[in-house]
């Protein structure tokens, strides 16, 4: 969908007044508004999809390894933009992922060519990117030390936790085995955990969901993280 002449890319872009204007130009009559629904995968593997930007919604950005679990690397939310859909523009770094909609979501792609235009021409539009992917770096080494460092239970009441702020709801409409994919773990292992929370008053398991019922408790967990 082609975007209207009066989208706010400066609220998205932080170098775009610093652009010269032929460039905003090319920017805007390349960049296309699309829509992704729940679960569905928008990127995948080594393709060079496009720079994206997250106008509303919610992003997954996953990894598997050879068995095919998936681990979460990180979320993207409204206003964040996405560099690993466009790794070939990203000099020497080779990031296989695969990326889709946790909830319906809008966003924007702009073509990996006018975006390496734009870097190669702006300094602070070559900035924001390197800010960017020293953010995501930043988030990668997050997840390592979690994996290396924390107990699951704690990994998993953080997550509960997590996802109850995002819901803005005690009660996850959740199953076992999308936290399993989130976290990287088996089914069995999260089952395991969660009916040990269950058992010691933590949170209620229902068919389809989890309800918290002791939020000050499984955050103190949450926050051990020595394992």
């Amino acid at each position: 969908m082609p975007i209207s002449a009066d989208f706010p890319f400066q609220e998205y872009l932080p170098f775009w007044d610093a652009l010269p204007r032929e460039l905003q130009t090319e920017l805007r009559a390349a960049a296309q508004l699309r829509h992704a629904h729940t679960d569905q995968v928008i990127h995948t593997g080594g393709r060079c999809d496009g720079f994206f930007i997250i106008v509303s919604g919610r992003l997954r950005c996953r990894t598997a390894a050879e068995s095919g679990r998936s681990i979460t690397l990180f979320r993207l939310f409204a206003h964040d933009v996405c560099l690993f859909s466009a790794s070939c523009i990203l000099k020497s770094i080779s990031f296989t992922v695969t990326i889709e909609a946790e909830c319906d979501t809008d966003y924007l792609r702009i073509p990996p060519a006018v975006y390496r235009r734009v870097s190669a021409a702006s300094a602070q539009a070559a900035q924001f990117t390197n800010e960017i992917l020293a953010s995501r770096f930043s988030d990668v080494m997050w997840l390592m030390d979690q994996l290396l460092n924390r107990r699951m239970d704690a990994r998993i009441a953080g997550f509960l936790i997590e996802e109850a702020r995002l819901c803005g709801s005690d009660t996850l409409h959740i199953t076992h085995e999308k936290i399993a994919q989130h976290l990287g773990s088996a089914r069995e292992v999260v089952t395991r955990v969660l009916n040990y929370l269950a058992h010691e008053g933590m949170i209620t398991l229902f068919r389809g969901g989890i309800a918290i019922a002791d939020s000050a408790r499984l955050s103190e967990l949450a926050e051990d993280a020595v394992p």
